[in-house]
């Protein structure tokens, strides 16, 4: 019976250096993977456990952007959670992948040019699909990137290099081009932007004093000096390098500011004033920048220098400039500036020609940890560790340290209990906590923890070598090494090693370093050990050295197979092993053949110098071992009747006929040095075939086979059962069947046929063809081609290796620097991930089917279950086949142990639970929700306790972050930004900027220093005169009624007039800010008014005009509805977010929301609530039946009431319909 042995081998791509298009090609989504380009290929990385889980291939040419989909929208069934990638390529086409099967699910192409940048819209209300792409030279595109269908293209009048979406506001975007920026502030995804933009040109920084002035100011000093950066007008040619920039990146840290990064300093602007505001310059000494990420959860930046290191700058608090009394201030130090102290930084790289950084990506969700790409394919994954300092003076910090980092006072959005534990370095946030604003006093923070951080590597994944290799698979298996076989695939490589790959998990097995250079071949000698050789460059008389190694694979101790032979000799060109592994061939190029015996490295035989040039060679399969065997077996007997005949005689005297038989018998079982008979045959230059006999030490001269006239030189030579091929230089492939004494040739018009390999496996008789430009597969039975593969045609890749891997696997090695397991068809490589046999596993809820994956969160989510904390899906009823349970199952076993411990304590609390698997789902819709709730349900249940609370608990619930912006609380709102019209203040250096200061002032109510300013205009200033009254206007105004009548009709008609922000400067020096918001709304300045509002009005007042701003976002023009769910959290109306919920079917969300509400007593409970509540609770019990979770359904119908009644009944029918069966 014939058969074919498979083994367990997926298809996969084993990836090496990286080419230098694929610079920018990186990204780490929210869903907690990384993707980088190599080559025209992608590959995903899990960075928890160093894993490369998935490669995508499908562009003809080299990957130049690679971006995962956001995931700032609610999940259900309709719109699950999904792998979703775009990746862009020098030729323009985008391809958008499901990532988790490895298929394309639409290709985009219209222009043939490298796209220069793309990003997914973050605002996703309206749709997740929106893609926005820089076509060269001077498009944005906007695609629906589901369909493949353009929605609209707009034009430039630059080259546009890269852009930035204001993470605040999704109407405004950023292009940097090659002479400027420009700022966008009509972006909308039904319309192309009416506008070209506003320009503004960059003066370089290299024209500032900062690289004229001695160094021994010190680099900060001399950067203060730097003045304006950004013009209206365009700045004359020798003070502007325009290209120096290197990235624009709006700050998600903090609205409306703005980072430019050059090579030696990073600026940031504030875009109210058009200013630089801060810079982070490099010592002389020091390496320069090649990225920056700037950070959200924290005004942090991962920076990335060209030696390979990441540091970590965190902005220092105003409060640590406060030094000690006795030091005198800094005249040369502005007032303030924005200073980034350098916290950790991680070690650097040895930087060659050949390896450099190209890139970094940093964690979108936790923002705590960083990997950087290597050119050479290394991918490193450096995590920050946080650790508590001892206590120290705290007057001791002056100017010139970094500021202090503390521990933060919360965890997951509620202040900690002195019992609860803390998941140690869960995110950024959770590790360091708020800087503190300028007013603060210090002995508030005293009690807090002072934290260090440090970059610890926790990863490290590397690629292949640079090509060319050579790929050699080990012996196939068979029936008896099944116990001991491993799928081994030997790489020699041009740097001298031998790489050992392990194909099951497609994980390095063995880095052997064996020669000093390129290795040419490499052939098994065993299951456990290979030999391998490699040629010197040739020297004048075209003589190398040659080295050939035996190596022991367990061990890894390497002999030189030749001894001392092998310098100043022609070439090796090839070696072969006979298929019993007992003889060696080696060919020269130019000298005759060697043959050697592997079992004792002797050299048996080397040929006569006229003996033929040989073109190719192959030993035959066929040997007399089974015969030897049945002498062996007879010796056997013989000796065992010869031991019973003489056992009276010989006690002590042994018969020389025994010890004999016994030595040969020793000798064939340990040594073999009983040999079997094997041939090979070889091919000289005019196509003539010998074949030649080799048993023991003795080689006889066979038959002699004249040339075939069809055929041209012999190239290769493969020999299977009774079949075989010889190929030559023309691409002609010629069948002999010995057994029939038939011979069939075949034109395959391919050229030099250079490479033929059978197939393993007893009767696979398919055959694998190399070519100078790709592959063949060949069945010999039937003389067909079954597959092929053509550089240039359906590959961009040049073939430079073959081998057969497995019955129905090969195994390709190309100058992409790639190894590809493939299917016999030879199709692309990308596979389903959950098909992998990944060594460990991994937590990516992703992967699972999207009801499972919705299941499996609200198992999280509903602990514990019948009063049982557990992370068993098992344990619940649950009805869903048995292998997704187990695959569900092993998600959960697969969460770290700090998170498993935390799930199962009673301690934490719903909102926490919310907000943990919001993270560990990469969920950035239900992180942001579930952030602004924890800390707004906690403030206001503790607004409604009258439990007069100590003083360091009241300071526990600290503000909501600024990068909440306007949800902040109005108080730390007004802080900051009267903290940063103060900035503004120091920096201004024309009369348009003190202009804005001024004006900023005054609607901050700040009237002193607003007439200081307003008195500084010039004499010559044409609005002298216009300022020096408004100062008069500003001091004398009196509450009196008619002076306030007056002021309020002049500020009217101002507004009625077109001048609307100077009619709501005269209505705020009047204390009418209420009606300058009214007015502001009116004329469509909706965020300016809810600005205005937080900083000016009183809570009921503002809680009026931002529910104003709510209905505005609620409108079908608008559709920001998520956005007025934050506001109203911000304002407390809980109730109208329950109601918004639940209207949107966001049921899951509005169940836990209410539950959450419940518990802390922020909501009312009458008659008329509670029928509300329960069609909350009746409709997320459906949608948990839909999801065939049947226990949640039945919790949640017994909430529901009388609403949830019917479904209740049906729910316990269907359970003991099921019970009895």
């Amino acid at each position: 019976m014939l058969f074919s042995v498979n083994i367990k081998l997926s298809a996969r791509t084993l990836t090496g250096t990286f080419s230098s298009q694929n610079r920018g090609a990186a990204d780490w989504g929210w869903q907690g993977l990384i993707a980088h380009g190599c080559h025209s290929l992608v590959l995903i990385i899990d960075p928890r456990t160093s894993q490369n889980i998935q490669v995508l291939e499908r562009h003809k040419a080299n990957v130049v952007k690679v971006k995962w989909a956001r995931e700032n929208y609610h999940h259900n069934i309709g719109s699950p959670y999904s792998l979703r990638l775009a990746s862009a390529d020098t030729t323009g086409k985008i391809i958008v992948w499901d990532v988790a099967t490895g298929a394309a699910r639409c290709e985009i192409q219209e222009y043939t040019k490298p796209i220069q940048d793309m990003e997914w819209l973050w605002n996703q209300d309206a749709s997740r699909d929106l893609l926005l792409a820089v076509h060269p030279p001077n498009y944005i595109v906007l695609w629906n990137a589901d369909t493949g269908t353009k929605l609209w293209k707009k034009s430039y009048a630059e080259n546009i290099l890269s852009f930035s979406f204001d993470p605040f506001e999704i109407s405004n975007l950023a292009l940097l081009t090659s002479e400027g920026i420009v700022f966008i502030s009509d972006f909308s995804p039904s319309k192309p932007p009416s506008s070209s933009g506003k320009k503004v040109y960059i003066s370089s920084p290299h024209s500032s004093p900062a690289h004229t002035k001695p160094a021994a100011t010190g680099a900060k000093k001399a950067l203060n000096k730097v003045k304006i950066l950004i013009t209206n007008e365009k700045p004359n040619a020798e003070s502007v390098t325009l290209n120096d920039c290197l990235q624009l990146s709006y700050m998600p840290s903090k609205r409306n500011h703005m980072l430019l990064l050059y090579p030696r300093e990073i600026l940031i602007l504030d875009l109210e004033v058009n200013q630089t505001v801060g810079i982070v310059a490099i010592e002389r000494t020091g390496a320069p920048f090649l990225q920056v990420i700037p950070c959200r959860q924290r005004d942090a930046l991962f920076c990335l220098h060209e030696n390979g290191c990441i540091t970590l700058r965190i902005r220092r608090s105003n409060s640590s400039s406060l030094a000690l009394p006795a030091e005198e201030p800094d005249p040369d130090q502005p007032a303030q500036e924005l200073a980034y102290d350098l916290h950790c930084q991680c070690d650097a790289i040895r930087v060659t020609k050949t390896v450099r950084p190209f890139n970094m990506v940093c964690c979108a969700v936790n923002e705590n940890s960083a990997a950087l790409i290597v050119s050479d394919g290394r991918v490193m994954l450096w995590e920050l560790k946080s650790s508590l300092v001892g206590p120290k003076p705290h007057y001791s910090y002056s100017s010139s340290t970094a500021s202090p980092l503390y521990c933060p006072a919360s965890f997951c959005g509620i202040p900690l209990s002195t019992q609860q534990k803390k998941l140690a370095d869960l995110s950024l946030d959770n590790m360091i906590g708020q800087s503190l604003t300028v007013d603060e006093v210090l002995p508030k923070v005293l009690h807090q923890q002072e934290v260090q951080l440090k970059f610890l590597l926790t990863g490290l994944l590397s690629g292949l070598p640079l090509p060319p290799f050579v790929i050699r698979m080990c012996p196939p298996l068979t029936t008896k090494n099944i116990k001991n076989y491993q799928p081994l695939l030997a790489v020699g490589t041009s740097n001298g090693s031998v790489l050992v790959y392990h194909l099951t998990s497609g994980l390095l097995y063995k880095e052997l370093s064996i020669h000093s250079c390129e290795v040419k071949g490499v052939e098994w000698a065993s299951l456990a050990s290979f030999l391998s050789f490699a040629t010197s460059t040739p020297n004048n008389l075209g003589l190398v050295r040659n080295e050939l190694q035996l190596v022991d694979l367990a061990t890894g101790r390497s002999i030189a197979f030749r001894g001392e032979r092998g310098n100043d000799e022609p070439p090796i060109e090839m070696i072969k092993i006979s298929h019993l592994k007992q003889f060696l061939v080696v060919v020269f190029r130019d000298k005759p053949l060697e043959l050697w015996d592997i079992r004792t490295c002797t050299l048996l035989r080397e040929m006569a110098k006229n003996f033929p040039a040989v073109t190719a060679l192959e030993w035959s399969p066929s040997h007399n071992l089974k015969s030897l065997r049945r002498k062996q077996l007879a010796v056997r007997e013989a000796m065992a009747r010869q031991t019973v005949a003489s056992d009276t005689e010989t006690n002590n005297v042994e018969s020389p006929m025994i010890s004999l038989l016994q030595e040969a018998e020793s000798k064939a079982e340990f040594s073999q040095n009983i040999s079997a008979r094997e041939h090979f045959i070889f091919t000289d230059n005019d196509g003539q075939a010998f074949h030649l006999t080799v048993e023991g030490n003795v080689m006889k001269d066979g038959v002699r086979i004249p040339p075939d006239g069809d055929m041209g030189s012999i190239t290769c030579i493969a020999w299977k059962g009774d079949v075989l091929v010889l190929g030559d230089v023309d691409g002609n492939v010629n069948f002999w069947d010995l057994k029939a004494r038939l011979s069939r040739g075949i034109p395959t018009h391919r050229g030099w046929v250079k490479k033929i390999r059978f197939g393993p496996g007893k009767g696979n008789m398919k055959l694998l063809m190399m070519f100078n430009d790709g592959v063949e597969v060949w069945d010999t039975k039937e003389i067909q081609m079954v597959s092929s593969l053509r550089t240039g045609r359906n590959v961009s890749y040049k073939v430079l290796d073959i081998d057969w891997c497995s019955s129905d696997k090969v195994v390709l090695a190309s100058d992409d620097g790639c190894i590809r397991v493939l299917e016999i068809a030879m199709k692309s490589a990308s596979y389903r991930i959950d098909e992998q046999e990944l060594t460990d596993p991994i937590w990516c809820p992703y992967l699972l089917l999207p009801r499972s994956c919705l299941v499996l969160k609200a198992f999280l989510l509903h602990q514990p279950w019948n009063g049982q904390y557990s992370l068993g899906i098992m344990q619940i009823q649950y009805s869903e086949k048995e292998e997704i349970k187990c695959l569900m199952q092993e998600q959960l076993n697969s969460m770290s142990n700090d998170i498993q411990n935390h799930l199962l304590d009673p301690e934490f609390q719903l909102l926490q639970r919310c907000l943990l698997v919001a993270r560990l789902f990469g969920d950035e819709a239900e992180l942001l929700f579930w952030t602004v709730a924890a800390h707004y349900l906690y403030r206001f249940s503790k607004r409604k306790d009258l439990v007069v609370l100590s003083g360091i608990q009241e300071n526990a619930a600290s503000p909501l972050d600024i990068c909440y912006d306007i949800l902040c609380e109005s108080s730390y709102f007004q802080k900051s930004q009267i903290e940063r019209v103060n900035l503004q203040e120091a920096k201004r250096t024309t009369y348009d900027h003190t202009r804005k200061c001024a004006d900023q002032l005054l609607l901050l109510g700040q009237t002193d220093r607003a007439v200081q300013l307003l008195l500084e205009t010039s004499a010559e200033n044409p609005s002298y005169y216009c300022d020096s009254l408004k100062a008069c206007l500003v001091t004398t105004i009196t509450s009196s009624g008619p002076s306030q009548s007056t002021i309020k009709l002049v500020a009217t008609n101002m507004i009625a007039n077109g001048k609307l922000a100077e009619g709501v400067q005269l209505l705020c020096l009047i204390d009418k800010a209420a009606d300058a918001c009214r007015y502001l709304q009116t004329y469509g300045e909706w965020n300016r008014a809810a600005w205005l509002a937080k900083v000016r009005l009183n809570p009921e007042e503002c809680t009026e005009v931002l529910k104003r701003w709510v209905d505005h976002l609620c409108s079908p023009q608008v559709n920001q509805k998520s956005k007025a769910i934050l506001v109203l959290l911000s304002l407390g109306c809980f109730r109208k977010v329950a109601e918004m919920l639940h209207s949107m079917r966001y049921f899951d969300r509005a169940a836990l929301f209410l539950e959450a509400c419940l518990k802390y007593g922020v909501i009312e409970v009458n008659e008329n609530t509670e029928k509300f509540y329960n069609a909350i609770y009746a409709d997320y019990a459906r949608y948990l039946k839909i999801l065939n979770l049947k226990e949640g359904a039945i919790l949640f119908s017994t909430k529901a009431g009388d609403a949830g009644a019917e479904l209740l009944k049906d729910l316990q029918q269907s359970r003991e319909e099921k019970t009895p069966s």
